[in-house]
């Protein structure tokens, strides 16, 4: 592990039994982020990415595999030492309307963090104050007595997002944060979001199916199927040249804004789910119009295909 690297997953598994057998959400995870990193985890519902998510913030166990924040294993964390974590690892919810107590003011929300940080009262109103305005909601006093249900959802999710921030936390994962919010507020939420990740060097991975978000904020991407990671490389690189199968339809399927450009979508083959044995193989072999013999057999390991940009696949596209 290097000096830089601030979260670090290696062989990450998370399996589901149930009556029809084991659901095998993660599936053998490996990569880093660096402090200050922003990363994008892309792909379609169902890939394991919020799964994901809750893993790096041990709000669900994993089943096997390991996960290092500051080079400390996170399953082993206990008493102090895991109340450090909480403070350093931070959630920003999809739903800014589920994500709060309808029964709470916005000053019993942003406190209820700084409390069960053990923050001085004496200290908790400029804490409140001052993230108010970081994510640029100034009448502190006025937001404070308001109640969820009096606020737009552009104001909830900045109420979101500086509950999250409060405790000046060193790493976010934000769980697909715009969206629950209509088109004319998302462009506002994710400059804010840009701005509050240079103005405090926070390492960030950004949940979502939505390439365009991925590609505004994002300078690294981890494509995500069935579990695994099937590409990562610098976002620009990802979108340009995507180099899995996988990866290439879901860029394809972006409505382009030129309607001159001819650029049909790449159509993949029916998803055969839970009948194919995820265990062995290549897990995207029932749709890919690539795959051959070897990918039946044989897990494609991610392998470098350029500078920084890996992909798992048994082919060079």
């Amino acid at each position: 592990m290097t000096d830089t690297a601030l979260v670090e997953v290696r062989g990450l598994t998370k399996h589901f039994t149930t009556s029809g057998g084991v659901t095998r959400a993660v599936d053998g995870l490996d990569f880093r982020i660096s402090r200050g990193e922003t990363v994008g985890l892309l792909g379609e519902s169902g890939s394991g990415k919020t799964t994901t998510g809750r893993l790096l913030l041990r709000l669900t166990p994993p089943s096997g595999g390991e996960i290092r924040f500051n080079g400390a294993d996170v399953a082993s964390l206990r008493g102090a030492a895991l109340k450090t974590f909480r403070t350093q690892a931070q959630l920003v919810f999809q739903n800014p309307f589920d994500a709060l107590n309808p029964r709470f003011t916005m000053r019993q929300s942003l406190a209820e963090p700084l409390i069960n940080a053990g923050v001085a009262k004496a200290e908790r109103e400029d804490r409140m104050q001052a993230v108010l305005r970081q994510v640029h909601l100034p009448d502190a006093a006025s937001v404070l007595a308001t109640f969820p249900h009096q606020m737009s959802g552009g104001q909830l999710q900045r109420v979101v997002l500086a509950r999250a921030l409060i405790l000046e936390p060193d790493f976010i994962v934000a769980d697909e944060p715009v969206s629950m919010l209509d088109v004319s507020v998302r462009a506002g939420i994710l400059n804010l979001m840009r701005d509050v990740r240079d103005a405090m060097g926070l390492a960030a991975i950004y949940i979502s199916h939505d390439v365009t978000l991925v590609r505004y904020v994002c300078a690294r991407t981890l494509v995500m199927y069935r579990g695994r990671i099937i590409e990562d490389g610098p976002t620009a690189d990802v979108v340009r040249r995507p180099r899995h199968p996988y990866t290439q339809a879901l860029i394809s399927a972006v409505p382009v804004p030129r309607a001159q450009q001819n650029r049909a979508p790449i159509l993949l083959r029916h998803n055969r789910g839970g009948s194919l044995d995820l265990a062995v193989g290549c897990g995207f072999r029932d749709r890919c119009p690539h795959a051959f013999d070897r990918c039946v057999v044989e897990k494609p390991a991610l392998r470098p295909v350029a500078s920084a940009h890996l992909t798992a696949c048994h082919l060079d596209l």
